[in-house]
């Protein structure tokens, strides 16, 4: 695995000529964030040694590295999932690589469904907490001890302070972020009421398929991290209508502008 990770981020470095600090994960249809880069690197997936492919609608296959608001950035512009028959490991494989470029900190952004009642198609919430579901986790088998502890704590998953300046700011701004607490699932089937009305019981605010996998692995080489999700849909049961994945898209459109601001925000205050 680390020679693995040594050659990809050594194909990366040779392709550059910045030192990137920040990485982002962009969920679905969120993609737009990596055009406004400036002096933009891009490098496709299927040409960086042991990268995995993107494969879902919504979801490009490259690497976007250059500079937003000053600060040199990596983006991945399409991110991985576990119904896509990806392994664990490699979908957190591009967070290693990351840690390896010098990158400090990480921004996740994930499409979901709302469960918390308050919450609305169209919200922008901070994930503070997170529920493994799958009961799986990344770092299962031999573990990269020249990158973190065998047993990496999640009591602190996001960085409080961080989260704080920038719930603070989009204030400022006129942008309410909400709170939530967000919980993992394999997919690719949507949750059905029943497991939805489980879920509330648990206390989880928002359902989706991604996001803590690279959450658990960026806690384990220690980056700083911030995970936003932009409420799609509300969850199975909660309002009558069907779940389709082109909704998540329309409103991943309407909210975009609001959204980017957000992130901005996030990297300036990084």
């Amino acid at each position: 695995m680390t020679t693995k990770i040594d050659k990809a981020s050594q194909f990366i470095k040779e392709n550059i000529e910045i030192k990137p600090i920040l990485g982002l994960i962009l969920g679905s249809g969120l993609g737009y964030i990596a055009d406004q880069v400036e002096n933009p690197k891009v490098i496709e997936y299927k040409d960086i040694p042991f990268f995995p492919q993107s494969t879902v609608v919504g979801h490009e296959g490259s690497l976007v590295i250059g500079t937003i608001e000053g600060i040199p950035v990596i983006i991945l512009k399409g991110r991985f999932h576990a119904y896509e028959g990806i392994e664990l490991k490699d979908i957190v494989f591009p967070i290693y690589v990351m840690k390896n470029l010098g990158v400090k900190g990480l921004i996740i952004k994930n499409a979901a469904g709302g469960i918390n009642r308050t919450f609305s198609p169209g919200d922008i919430v901070v994930d503070v907490d997170f529920i493994n579901f799958t009961f799986k986790n990344p770092l299962r088998g031999p573990n990269l001890e020249e990158f973190g502890p065998r047993f990496p704590s999640l009591v602190e998953p996001v960085d409080k302070k961080w989260v704080k300046n920038v719930i603070e700011k989009c204030k400022k701004d006129n942008i309410e972020l909400k709170q939530g607490t967000y919980l993992w699932t394999l997919g690719p089937s949507y949750e059905t009421p029943s497991e939805i009305r489980m879920f509330d019981k648990y206390e989880a605010d928002l359902v989706g398929m991604s996001t803590l996998p690279e959450v658990m692995a960026a806690n384990h080489v220690d980056l700083k991290v911030i995970s936003f999700s932009a409420v799609t849909n509300m969850a199975a049961g909660i309002l009558p209508q069907p779940l389709r994945h082109e909704e998540v898209l329309r409103i991943t459109e309407k909210i975009k502008g609001k959204f980017e601001k957000v992130v901005y925000n996030a990297i300036k205050l990084f």
